[in-house]
C-alpha cells in the first residue's frame, strides 16, 4: 500500500512560522521584563515605607541630614524646583532642630558644573551655618551618594532629603548597606511620564545593584570626619 507524499512547507510558510515563532518569544521577553519591573518598583516602596515622613513635626531628630543632588537650573535658565524644594525642606529641618549638620551630596565631575557648592551656597543664604554643612564632591549618582555618607563620612544614621519618589530608592540603598536611614520628603513640583518611566528603571536598578551585580561606589577616597 503506498503511502501518501508529504507535502513539503512552502518557504513563505517557513518565513510565517518563524517570525510566529520568535513574536511569541519577544512577547514572553518584554512580559517577563515588565513584571520583573513592576515587581522591583513595589518591593522598594513597600520597604521604605515606613521610614519616609512627609511632616517635619513626626519625623525623628538626627544628628546628619543628607540632601541628594540636582542643578540648581532648569532648562528655561529658571531655577530647578526640585533643588529648591529639597533645599528648603533641609533648612526647615536644620531650624526646626532636627538636624545638625547637613552634607550636599551632588555631582562636580565636569569643569564648571559643581552641584554641591550650589546647594551649600543656597542653604547659607536660606539661614544655615556655613560650618554645620559638609559638601561631597563625588555624590555622582543615589548609589554613591548613599554608600559614601557611611564609608566616607562616617554616618551610619541620617536624614536623606528629597522628592518622595527618589526618597524611597534612597532608603532602600541605604538600609540595604547597613545605614539606619530615614527620610523627608520635598514638595514634587511635577512627575511627567518620562521622569516615571525612569525612576520604575531606577528602583529596579536599584534593587539590581544590592542583590545581583554587588555594586560599589565609582570613587571612595580618604574618610572625611564631620564635627557634631
Amino acid at each position: 500500500m503506498e503511502s501518501k507524499p508529504q507535502h513539503k512547507k512552502s518557504f513563505l510558510q517557513q518565513i510565517i512560522l518563524f517570525v510566529r515563532k520568535w513574536f511569541q518569544l519577544g512577547v514572553l521577553f518584554i512580559s517577563l521584563v515588565v513584571f520583573g519591573v513592576i515587581v522591583c518598583n513595589r518591593s522598594v516602596k513597600d520597604f521604605s515605607e515606613e521610614f519616609v515622613y512627609s511632616s517635619v513635626s513626626e519625623i525623628p531628630q538626627n544628628q546628619v541630614g543628607l540632601v541628594l543632588g540636582t542643578s540648581k537650573f532648569a532648562y528655561n535658565g529658571g531655577i530647578n524646583p526640585y533643588f529648591q524644594y529639597r533645599m528648603e525642606t533641609a533648612y526647615e529641618l536644620y531650624h526646626s532642630g532636627k538636624l545638625n549638620h547637613i552634607i550636599v551630596s551632588g555631582d562636580n565631575h565636569v569643569k564648571g558644573y559643581n552641584e554641591p557648592q550650589q546647594m551649600k551656597d543656597y542653604l547659607v543664604q536660606l539661614g544655615v551655618d556655613s560650618s554645620d554643612i559638609t559638601m561631597d564632591y563625588a555624590g555622582f549618582r543615589t548609589f554613591d551618594s548613599m554608600i559614601r555618607v557611611k564609608e566616607v563620612f562616617g554616618q551610619t544614621k541620617v536624614t536623606v532629603i528629597s522628592q518622595e519618589f527618589h526618597n524611597e530608592r534612597a532608603i532602600f540603598l541605604a538600609r540595604k548597606n547597613g545605614i539606619e536611614a530615614i527620610a523627608m520628603n520635598a514638595k514634587t513640583p511635577w512627575y511627567s511620564p518620562r521622569m516615571r518611566l525612569r525612576e520604575y528603571l531606577a528602583k529596579c536598578k536599584a534593587v539590581l545593584d544590592v542583590y545581583v551585580l554587588k555594586t560599589t561606589p565609582k570613587f571612595l577616597g580618604e574618610k572625611i570626619e564631620i564635627s557634631l
